[in-house]
């Protein structure tokens, strides 16, 4: 086995653009540099500035237990810089802070991390064997074991967990939950939604075929577009125009129908409105994967379009990066994968489910209702139904039913009307009912129309 070269740039390889982003989450996310600081070494970087940044940024983290902000770095290396009789390295070095500062948001972060700290975990165990062959030669077993036992556990996550009683402030820290509000002021409300989906979450509507997850999923876009948060709309069934039409219907409150005869009064109605910023992007059915998504978030990430909401119609017809023998199993696997993208990102994922033949009839739709697969139910952390009978289509009635929520109350039912002409979906009043509540109440109106008709045949006789 050949010896290493510790003054060898080993990131080399990789090129520019990569080294400088790994520096660029070295500085981003300090949870990660800890990892990182266990087995990397400035000398790493064949860039001479890069390996000059990390040096001052490690030294610090080892003399004070923590890492600087860039703000403090620069202070740090100023003196150094003014000094500097390397004119080359000093331009370099302030061109990339620069550049830094002025684009603190960059894409592909998340595979630069992943990468960059599993080859580093490769050379550190790579340099214990080498050592542990001079060990074993001199029959010092024991070292051998707790050199590979030391090597094995560097760059690890440094956190062990909460302690319940040393760090029992941070349980009365209050976050900010920034979440995006689906613009029902009942759903949204405190002890339900709390504000509406938060980051990190999965959002899921179940609904039957043709009562309207679609024109759901677009109020919910356009309520984050209204409080100005920027929108990615994803459509594996609709074209990308058609689903824009019906986010002008939204707006315009025009039917859809009649949009493209009301292009000037549609245009004049959004000089009016201030809104963030939408994309919708189409795929074919079964086409895209959750790495699909991914991939084009970080190219809108690259061209400085940061999401705040993502709107996926519909999950149930993505294509799994897994193949399984039970379509139960795909599924599943897609919720998963959309949980963590919502989680990675930092982002709420709102998306939809088909609902199965028997819910079409049903007064509630429930859990168990979700076609294919109960396991997708384990992994959204809000579900909402929307039900409506065929008798009610014509007149827009229909129910909303909280289904499931992990952060506040569900089992909440409340009535509503469905406009799918504009896509708008409006809670009808503030009284709640439980599901027990309407049964109930079904079951007496079954009773009751039980009691009119056989009324109406002794009447006859």
């Amino acid at each position: 086995m050949s010896e290493i070269n510790l003054s060898e740039p080993l990131f080399k390889g990789y090129g520019k653009s990569f080294q400088e982003k790994i520096f660029h989450g070295l500085l981003s996310d300090h949870t990660w540099a800890a990892q990182m600081a266990e087995v990397m070494k400035p000398l790493y970087f064949d860039l001479k500035y890069l390996a000059y940044l990390s040096d001052k940024y490690f030294k610090y983290n080892a003399k004070y237990k923590t890492f600087p902000t860039m703000s403090l770095l620069i202070s740090i290396i100023k003196d150094d810089l003014r000094e500097a009789s390397n004119a080359v390295l000093k331009e370099q070095i302030v061109e990339y802070l620069g550049r830094m500062r002025s684009s603190p948001d960059i894409g592909d972060i998340v595979y630069v991390k992943e990468k960059s700290l599993d080859f580093c975990r490769k050379q550190a165990l790579r340099e214990a064997l080498e050592k542990s062959v001079e060990l074993i030669s001199n029959d010092k077993y024991d070292a051998v074991v707790d050199l590979m036992r030391n090597a094995v556990s560097v760059g690890m996550p440094v956190s062990v967990g909460h302690d319940f009683f040393e760090d029992a402030e941070a349980r009365f820290v209050k976050t900010i939950r920034s979440p995006c509000p689906t613009g029902l002021a009942q759903l949204d409300a405190k002890g339900i939604l709390n504000g509406g989906l938060g980051k990190g979450e999965l959002g899921c509507i179940i609904a039957s075929t043709g009562v309207g997850k679609s024109h759901f999923l677009v109020g919910l876009g356009a309520e984050a577009l209204k409080v100005g948060k920027n929108v990615v709309h994803y459509t594996f069934e609709l074209t990308e125009t058609a689903v824009g039409i019906r986010y002008d219907s939204y707006f315009t409150k025009i039917p859809s129908n009649e949009i493209q005869d009301s292009k000037e009064e549609v245009l004049s109605k959004y000089k009016e409105m201030e809104l963030g910023k939408l994309i919708i992007k189409e795929y074919p059915t079964g086409g895209a994967t959750v790495n699909t998504i991914r991939n084009h978030i970080e190219k809108l990430l690259l061209r400085g379009f940061v999401p705040n909401l993502i709107v996926i119609d519909y999950a149930d017809i993505m294509r799994s990066t897994r193949e399984y023998d039970a379509l139960r199993l795909e599924l599943k696997l897609i919720y998963e994968e959309l949980r963590n993208l919502a989680m990675e990102k930092g982002l709420p994922i709102w998306t939809a489910s088909q609902a199965n033949r028997e819910a079409s009839n049903s007064e509630v739709v429930g859990l168990e209702s979700m076609s294919e697969s109960y396991g997708k139910a384990m992994v959204a952390d809000v579900i909402l139904s929307l039900s409506r009978k065929p008798t009610e289509k014509a007149t827009g009635a229909g129910r909303l039913f909280v289904a499931k929520n992990r952060a506040g109350r569900d089992g909440i039912l409340f009535p509503v009307h469905i406009d799918t002409a504009r896509s708008i979906i409006k809670i009808l009043d503030d009284n709640e009912l439980t599901l027990s509540e309407v049964m109930s109440q079904d079951d007496n109106d079954k009773k009751k129309l039980i009691r009119d008709k056989w009324n109406q045949v002794m009447g006859n006789k």
